[in-house]
């Protein structure tokens, strides 16, 4: 039986003039219509191929990607409202179904929303939820403190940003810990600063344990050499710039730099920083 809603490795057991069909298993043949075949394809070949139901909810194959499949969390945007529900694009051809339960507060045309996309047992129709703290997983994390984590950022509260991890737990980012813009939907790297008795997680966007100014003095250092001895950013530079160049804060920098100074390894000058 095809996964619904997942790529599946299947195999082509006839090709037509309109498309091709795949061997769905219980599921029978699955048309993938012929915009969607790759060039030469002839019958034996696997194809990876996207699995979903049609505006007839038809089973049907294509070699588009998807924003997200079943079990992904993903900020989407709404094209449309019926009274169905709110239809995101997700890019393909059949819009992806948000029905008015599984909406937080009615969804407007135009405005994108943070979602979980999962299969309907019922009806094994692809549908999205904007209710997604009943998808996150609570239960003891299996993540270690210093761990590099992919992040989305789906809330900001009083205390920072939420981030959903590696597409499985809730996390947060505290506002005193980041140096750099932040806004929902963004996709970043990050780092477990730790996971708590309650199993809550705190994160980081820098590795942590790199907070000694005698380390970031020595990663500033050797930047410089790579960019050839000179950097064009001084203590008057905007902090989004010095996050940016080096993953730190402004105020760190310069406790950094002048170390090196101070090491008479750098020289300060007007538009930057120098080796000497």
């Amino acid at each position: 039986m095809a996964k619904i809603g997942r790529y599946n490795l299947l195999k082509v057991v006839k090709v037509l003039d309109f498309g091709i069909y795949l061997d769905g298993g219980k599921d029978g043949e699955i048309l993938m219509p012929k915009r969607y075949v790759p060039e030469d394809c002839k019958t034996g070949d696997r194809i990876d191929a996207f699995i979903y139901l049609d505006s007839e909810d038809r089973i049907i194959a294509t070699t588009e990607t998807p924003l997200a499949q079943v079990g992904d969390f993903a900020y989407l945007k709404a094209v449309s409202i019926n009274a169905t529900g709110a239809f995101l694009d997700w890019g393909l051809l059949k819009d992806l179904l948000v029905p008015f339960r599984e909406q937080k507060m009615s969804m407007q045309e135009g405005k994108f929303y943070i979602v979980y996309v999962y299969l309907d047992e019922g009806t094994r129709r692809i549908v999205a939820s904007a209710k997604i703290e009943q998808f996150l997983d609570k239960s003891e994390p299996e993540l270690e403190a210093g761990q590099l984590v992919d992040l989305l950022i789906y809330q900001k509260t009083e205390l920072g940003f939420k981030a959903i991890i590696n597409n499985q737990y809730s996390g947060m980012l505290y506002d005193n810990e980041i140096f750099q813009p932040l806004t929902t939907g963004d996709r970043i790297i990050g780092y477990v600063k730790q996971v708590r008795e309650d199993f809550k997680i705190d994160l980081i966007l820098h590795k942590p344990g790199f907070d000694k100014v005698e380390d970031i003095a020595e990663s500033i250092f050797i930047r410089l050499q790579e960019e050839g001895g000179f950097m064009a950013v001084t203590d008057k530079s905007p902090a989004e710039t010095i996050y940016e160049l080096f993953g730190i804060s402004k105020k760190t920098y310069k406790k950094a730099v002048g170390d090196l100074y101070k090491r008479r390894l750098i020289v300060i000058e007007e538009t930057g920083i120098r080796l000497t």
